[in-house]
């Protein structure tokens, strides 16, 4: 197994520098205003298949065998990584079965559908549960488990190359506001800040029914599972990686925790005052700005938005709430 380090993300990079979209920063004049300091968004929720998974995916399964490629991988997601995975699993002509939990996002089940991938809505309402299940399956049919966060090829790829690219754009960023779910991004992309930047900022935010790096950092090791929450950003719901929580724990400098109305009313403002939709998961970082919870930042700041693929009918009931942005 490779382990974290520059090497491993500048080979990430070139692999994927053909095979994905190097996507935006844009700056945000309101949240400048608001924070004081220049602020752009990582618009990567234009990435294909709709989120920054993409990368981690597709730079895993490139280090596959031969007879594993034949042989086929197994993954377990809340949608976007199963999403990205089924993709890259098409391209190589490798069959692929996703496992998901029972309430996933519908959406992002047909996506991965789409893609040619099996999925498997397992009986379990969250993630954890769903991916002890996925894993076992996984070595029966002694087929590969492809990790959404915790293999460090897939933290190369996915945090380290988007790191890469924010500070090639614009180098003077010094605070990073991610969020993080099992972790992948946030370590992938805080390992290549702390190398290439000597002072920096990295905001870790978390769904707060869901704070399992907040409770890592309090317990002074890695909370790997945690019971399912009823939420719209399954994204960053369930446990951190135990392979995440060791790179994550001395770079992170602070943790914000979100609930789920302050999530769902930074989605709304982004669409009324971008004009873009995202999904739940990806707003959890403009809510910590919207909420005030992100001050005393170093300027200037780069905020990840990681994904847009969202239901229909999660969008009429966010729309159908009582407005506050209009």
């Amino acid at each position: 197994m490779p382990t974290l380090d520059l090497k491993l993300i500048d080979e990430a990079a070139a692999f994927l520098a053909p095979r994905i979209r190097s996507t935006p920063l844009e700056e945000s004049p309101y949240l400048s205003g608001l924070l004081g300091t220049p602020v752009f968004l990582k618009l990567e929720f234009l990435q294909i298949t709709g989120s920054f998974k993409l990368r981690g995916a597709m730079f895993r399964l490139s280090k596959l065998t031969s007879d594993e490629r034949t042989a086929g991988v197994v993954t377990c997601s809340a949608g976007n990584h199963g999403w990205a995975v089924a993709y890259a699993a098409k391209l190589l002509q490798t069959p692929a079965t996703v496992y998901v939990p029972a309430e996933v996002d519908e959406s992002k089940a047909r996506g991965i559908v789409s893609m040619g991938a099996t999925v498997i809505r397992s009986d379990f309402p969250g993630y954890d549960a769903t991916e002890d299940f996925a894993v076992a399956q996984a070595k029966l049919l002694n087929q590969v488990f492809i990790s959404p966060y915790d293999d460090y090829a897939v933290m190369a790829a996915n945090g380290g190359t988007i790191a890469k690219e924010i500070l090639k754009t614009v180098p003077e960023i010094r605070t990073f506001v991610v969020p993080v779910g099992g972790g992948g991004l946030a370590a992938g992309l805080g390992f290549f800040v702390k190398e290439s930047v000597r002072e920096y900022s990295l905001i870790a935010c978390q769904h707060a029914e869901s704070p399992a790096l907040q409770l890592s950092l309090e317990r002074s090791q890695a909370v790997t599972e945690l019971p399912p929450i009823r939420t719209l950003a399954g994204g960053i719901e369930g446990g951190i990686g135990a392979l995440t929580f060791p790179v994550l724990k001395d770079i992170v400098d602070r943790v914000i925790l979100l609930s789920e109305h302050e999530i769902i009313e930074a989605l709304e403002w982004l669409l009324v005052e971008h004009r873009y939709l995202i999904e739940p998961s990806s707003a959890v970082t403009l809510a910590a700005c919207l909420t005030n919870k992100l001050d005393r930042v170093k300027g200037p700041v780069a905020i990840v938005l990681t994904g847009r693929n969202i239901a229909i009918d999660s969008l009429r009931f966010i729309l159908g709430r009582e407005r506050r942005y209009q």
